[in-house]
């Protein structure tokens, strides 16, 4: 269930005389939750005011509630973000051509996207191998990437200077994979992807909401379409809790 639908939820009776203390009642509820799935997809409970509204208690019983669900392991509590269900994480297919946006939206997840910067600019240096000598000019995009209006990802990207084309609120509201089908009417044909890690700087640290120096997951694609030109160089900065990449593989003998 949706956090923003179960803070709509009638409340919750609990039993206000029952030897078992109220904060007790809610843990043992919202336990039960956790481990149906009620908050699936992204495993993010509701807020401490959502769940006192619900149960008819102060802030201060949902919280000793949910710090004994975190010292159970039922839950983890991430300061300034939120409190999710312990292990749950968002999954990354790698075996799919699909956008950073879209492989959320498949999820079950209403991802968003507000664009921070878009300049058409000379190709630069490093990119001039992928693209090829005859590009010359490109379009950069910065975006940050947001899940429940909380930021997990910061993208920049650099995309055919036909991408130019279109205004900023259509940037802002199109994945780079629906640009770049816009632009020829074919899109993406396949994409390389690398994956590593790198502490964040000041910079990303700010934009994430993260502690300067906190590990990020970097994720690297470079797209083509069908005729092997580069279309897409993209790099994005993802924060990891809750957040992994997975594959699927098929043996071959050798």
């Amino acid at each position: 269930m949706n956090p923003a639908l179960q803070s709509a939820a009638p409340a919750t009776p609990l039993l206000r005389h029952n030897a078992t203390s109220m904060y007790e009642q809610i843990a043992l509820q919202l336990r039960a939750e956790a481990l149906g799935g009620v908050y699936e997809p992204t495993g993010k409970l509701p807020s401490e005011a959502q769940l006192g509204a619900r149960f008819a208690v102060s802030r201060i019983t949902v919280r000793l509630a949910l710090e004994q669900l975190a010292r159970d392991g039922t839950v983890e509590r991430k300061q300034g973000k939120g409190t999710y269900v312990a292990g749950k994480q968002v999954r990354h297919a790698l075996d799919a051509l699909r956008s950073f946006h879209d492989a959320l939206a498949l999820q079950g997840l209403k991802p968003s996207m507000r664009l921070l910067a878009r300049e058409r600019m000379p190709l630069p240096e490093h990119l001039r191998g992928r693209f090829g000598p005859q590009v010359v000019e490109c379009v950069f995009l910065r975006r940050v990437h947001l899940v429940d209006g909380a930021p997990i990802a910061i993208g920049d990207s650099y995309l055919p200077a036909e991408a130019a084309r279109l205004g900023w609120e259509e940037t802002e509201r199109q994945p780079n994979y629906a640009i770049l089908k816009l632009i020829d009417g074919h899109g993406v044909a396949r994409a390389d992807i690398a994956v590593g890690a790198q502490l964040a700087d000041r910079r990303l640290a700010r934009l994430l909401r993260v502690k300067t120096g906190s590990a990020l997951l970097r994720m690297t694609r470079t797209s083509r379409l069908a005729n092997g030109d580069c279309c897409d160089h993209s790099t994005f900065y993802i924060v990891p809790e809750h957040y992994e990449f997975v594959t699927s593989c098929t043996f071959r003998p050798s």
